[in-house]
């Protein structure tokens, strides 16, 4: 009986972690972004630049990373039918895939060109992400919320539609980590930044609140959907018994 009790919390518990989570990423991404905006742009006079290079975090960790982690909890906190689910779900993932095209673009629009900002393997990780991500969304569409297609296609379709998801929500919070690496190191190696400061340490802070994050998300999506009302329901079950 004690065992299913606190099975019951472990949903729960997992949602409130990982809005947590996502709240610390959130304030940190601000932070950095707003208070140390310099570093993003340090050997430009361009206003526009600096305002680029500061939206592409912005965009790609709250745009991106954050929204579509709460879009694949949306499925076990929000209360309702199916179809409000799968709307809200796509509404959201929708808008992340915008922030993340948008991110994307933020690093095109360069005086260096196109393939200055595309060199390393943050940046091919984010393009592909990107692609994949747009890839599944259009998929999710045609397969779940278009009312034309087969059941039997859409059930054999779903173990691919939630692996792809969960694998490229993934893929972009290894992207994130290594961007964060990628401009953290070329700070500290130009010197514009110390190994110990405030700004190390909040790049530091995020990235480990980004892992804690995808960690607490991916849990809570592979966690078996009717836990918590089996658990309740063998509670009662006992407690009638007994």
């Amino acid at each position: 009986m004690a065992a299913a009790e606190s099975l019951s919390l472990s949903p729960f518990s997992l949602l409130v972690l990982a809005r947590v989570s996502a709240s610390i990423v959130a304030l940190l991404v601000l932070t950095w972004a707003l208070h140390f905006k310099t570093s993003f742009y340090p050997h430009s006079s361009s206003q526009e630049d600096l305002i680029y290079a500061v939206l592409h975090p912005l965009l790609m960790v709250i745009g991106f990373i954050l929204i579509s982690g709460e879009a694949i909890l949306v499925h076990r906190w929000l209360p309702g039918s199916r179809n409000l689910k799968k709307s809200v779900h796509l509404c959201l993932q929708g808008l992340a895939l915008a922030c993340g095209i948008f991110g994307i673009w933020t690093k095109f629009h360069s005086t260096d060109g196109i393939v200055a900002n595309f060199y390393s393997l943050h940046s091919w990780m984010g393009l592909i992400c990107v692609s994949l991500f747009g890839a599944q969304w259009l998929m999710g569409f045609l397969s779940f919320w278009h009312r034309g297609e087969v059941r039997m296609t859409r059930i054999r379709i779903l173990p691919w539609h939630v692996f792809l998801g969960l694998y490229t929500y993934g893929l972009a919070v290894a992207t994130a980590e290594t961007g964060l690496l990628e401009k953290l190191t070329f700070l500290q190696t130009n010197g514009a930044v110390q190994k110990r400061c405030t700004e190390s340490m909040i790049v530091n802070g995020m990235g480990l609140g980004l892992a804690l994050l995808s960690g607490m998300v991916i849990f809570a999506a592979v966690l078996p959907k009717h836990q918590m009302p089996h658990s309740k329901s063998v509670y009662s079950s006992n407690k009638l018994h007994s």
